[in-house]
């Protein structure tokens, strides 16, 4: 019996040890924790002055500024989140906005900022500098954007509202905790009170995730909830943001370029346009960048001017990039006061000649010039718009990298957006190839309207060819007018044949270990563009170059003008 009764009590305390160990394990899953999280670590806020973002129901990773108790959001956030027409002169130190007839212009640090001519003082600066980060007031944001916001603190948070869509809400039933996960053992984030309202986000089994009316976003039990109901937010309209009027002629427009290198090129206008048909407005190329501070070369005549209006035909005369040696498009285009400059030049040649309209044939822009180049065109717009003066800009086909153009910008601040629909194959190709195979000048047109409205859109064709020879891996072209093309063909014995793929009449032959080959524009490739123009509805066709087509052409643009 005395060996007996330790062993029962062995037993009994084992058995007492596994109940405790059973009970403990119980309360430890099912209890619920008090262990308060770190705030200033679920935002993620590393500097005291880092400001952790709300936007709509979601926590983003950027963060704002809050700098002498003003909330502060850098230039990238802005344009990615409220507005994308703020604009950062960096080696002016100037911050602009600009719309149909005004810049709006703060100079960073300072305490105010200027409409026009009119001085506005604020109690804070509109744009300031940390290291190369431009930030921008949200109150100053918010002069020209319309969302809302509120600032939180304990720790630094901004709730901000861009959008108003109707929003799911429910009250708690009584006090709780909001925890950062689904779970009794997650970390608190806040302790709520009964009649508490709380934003519903998304709906589980035993927990839902909410947000709090100042920005945190945790769950809460749903036991604990009560009968959700829909609130309509009021949206926010305080800017009413000016209309970009454009002038719209009631006509197809039939532009040609004109080709003019020098003053005495003017002299060719008579012969180029004598059998023309059709033909609304004609560009010569007479202006072009003549150093780094926006002043220009001028081919501009009077008497050029004339002889177009005494026929009909408006005059939009063209500024390039491509003339000036030793220009950079950057430099030029980069600094207000060399853009003011250049836009001050081009207008007093449009007044002073009476032009009709400016057509702006920048090309082979480097990605970081993009965003002054159309800083550019929003500010000529305005002068432009103001002498009632078309603003015209050209386009490559909108494929590989040339996004920095911003064609749907373009096609809200400028009159008409141009495509030049051509140089499929170039010189310079790795291989042979049509100029403007109907496959690409397609795209080209619906790409472009994807940005841009069809009544701002003309599509340009090529009056040219480029004979191709090709000698091993060496591929080498020249370009030719529709003459010296048929020419060619003659002079040769090519036989051409209609090629399907590319709506073009195709012709080749071989010497010597070279092989020719070429893809004509003709009446026929030019009467295929112009069907997918007149199918796709845009404003008209633009010709490069006067010189380089065939009298029949015309009969065949007339054909297109009339439908």
């Amino acid at each position: 019996m005395k060996k007996i009764i330790p062993a029962l009590v062995a037993i009994v305390l084992i058995g007492l040890i596994a109940v405790f160990g059973l009970g403990w394990q119980f309360v430890e899953k099912y209890t619920y924790s008090n262990e308060q999280a770190d705030l200033t670590e679920y935002f993620k806020l590393q500097a005291e002055d880092d400001v952790a973002i709300i936007l709509q129901n979601e926590r983003i990773e950027e963060k704002a500024k809050l700098i002498d108790g003003v909330c502060y959001v850098d230039l990238d956030l802005v344009h990615t989140y409220f507005n994308t027409r703020f604009y950062e002169d960096k080696e002016e130190s100037l911050v602009l906005y600009t719309t149909p007839d005004t810049i709006i212009r703060a100079t960073v640090g300072e305490y105010s900022y200027k409409v026009g001519d009119q001085q506005i003082q604020r109690g804070y600066a509109p744009a300031l500098y940390q290291g190369d980060t431009l930030y921008l007031a949200m109150d100053f944001v918010k002069e020209y954007t319309n969302f809302s916001y509120e600032l939180f603190q304990d720790p630094n948070r901004v709730q901000i509202y861009t959008q108003w869509e109707p929003r799911t809400v429910v009250k708690l039933k009584k006090k709780t905790a909001l925890r950062y996960q689904g779970g009794v053992k997650s970390p608190i984030l806040a302790e709520l009170t009964k009649e508490d309202k709380l934003y519903v986000l998304d709906e589980m089994e035993t927990w839902t995730k909410v947000k709090t009316q100042d920005g945190l976003i945790g769950y809460v039990e749903n036991k604990k909830l009560g009968e959700q109901s829909t609130e309509d937010p009021i949206p926010v309209t305080d800017y009413v943001e000016p209309e970009y009027t454009s002038i719209h002629k009631d006509y197809k427009i039939n532009l040609a370029w004109h080709a003019v290198a020098g003053t005495g090129g003017n002299d060719t206008f008579d012969s180029l346009v004598a059998n023309t048909k059709g033909l609304t407005t004609i560009s010569p190329t007479w202006f072009y960048l003549k150093d780094n501070e926006g002043n220009i070369e001028s081919f501009a005549s009077e008497t050029y001017v004339n002889k177009a209006h005494e026929r009909g035909l408006e005059v939009w005369g063209l500024v390039e990039n491509m003339t000036g040696t030793d220009v950079s498009t950057f430099e030029v285009l980069s600094a207000t006061t060399r853009r003011t400059n250049l836009i001050r030049n081009l207008m007093d040649q449009a007044l002073t000649y009476h032009l009709d309209g400016i057509n702006v044939d920048f090309e082979s822009l480097s990605t970081d010039t993009g965003e002054h180049f159309v800083q550019f065109l929003r500010e000529l717009s305005i002068a432009c718009r103001k002498e009632g003066i078309v603003l015209s800009v050209d386009n490559y086909v909108p494929i590989g990298n040339t996004n920095h153009y911003n064609r749907k910008e373009q096609g809200v601040v400028a009159d008409y957006v141009i495509i030049m629909g051509y140089d499929e194959h170039y010189r310079g190709s790795e291989e042979a190839g049509s100029v403007a195979s109907i496959g690409f000048v397609e795209n080209g047109i619906k790409k472009t309207l994807e940005e841009v409205p069809a009544e701002k859109v003309i599509n340009a064709i090529p009056f040219y060819t480029r004979i191709w020879d090709t000698t091993g891996g060496t591929v080498e072209s020249q370009a030719v007018g529709m003459d010296l093309a048929e020419e060619y063909i003659k002079n040769h014995n090519i036989t051409t044949v209609w090629d399907e793929e590319t709506c073009q009449n195709y012709g080749t032959y071989e010497s010597g270990g070279t092989k020719h080959e070429v893809w004509l524009e003709d009446a026929e490739s030019i009467r295929v563009k112009l069907n997918v123009m007149e199918a796709n509805g845009i404003a008209g066709v633009a010709c490069w170059k006067l010189g380089y087509e065939k009298p029949e052409i015309w009969d065949v643009i007339a054909e297109y003008l009339e439908k």
